[in-house]
């Protein structure tokens, strides 16, 4: 049976450990595509992009497609140190391709320091170009965790992407 519906939802979810830059295996702290100043880094295979590997779970998971690390397997040298933003364009590829297109996109950032708030409209922007999307249809917000487990501890960031999909022209109808 073959399902189609003019609305699809997805959600992603991504985490990072964080630790002291100038530690081995620590790289910059990059969110949204954008590298902010911290003396916190990210532990990851790829750049650690939270913000980007959230986006795609979401778009992935709202074509009913394999996630991130069944396109992406952090095991393959090819991806160690790879630009995140390669990631959301085989997202997007897979999304211009599946006769929908991106309605609207709602992420949530949560790191403790630094704050997210002076370049988020960096991100959002980063994010609607690599989408091919209006940037009135991406949002992105910060908070924090309040000193509270490894995220409050700045041991950790975390986001979360929900995204809308409808079939193409449809948009804002």
């Amino acid at each position: 049976m073959t399902v189609t519906t003019d609305l699809r939802i997805g959600h992603g979810y991504d985490l990072h450990r964080l630790d002291a830059i100038g530690t081995p295996g620590v790289r910059a702290l990059i969110v949204g595509g954008v590298t902010l100043e911290s003396d916190r880094g990210l532990i990851a295979h790829s750049d650690g992009d939270v913000l980007y590997h959230a986006v795609v779970d979401a778009i992935q998971g709202a074509l009913a497609l394999p996630d991130i690390g069944q396109m992406f397997p952090d095991n393959l040298p090819e991806n160690a140190g790879r630009d995140s933003a390669v990631f959301v364009e085989a997202a997007w590829k897979n999304l211009a391709g599946s006769g929908y297109e991106l309605a609207n996109l709602d992420a949530t950032v949560i790191l403790e320091k630094p704050r997210i708030g002076p370049v988020k409209d960096q991100m959002r922007q980063n994010l609607a170009r690599l989408l091919r999307s209006p940037i009135e249809c991406v949002n992105v917000k910060g908070k924090s965790h309040e000193k509270v487990d490894a995220v409050g501890e700045r041991r950790a960031i975390e986001a979360h992407v929900v995204v809308l999909l409808c079939k193409v022209g449809q948009r804002g109808t």
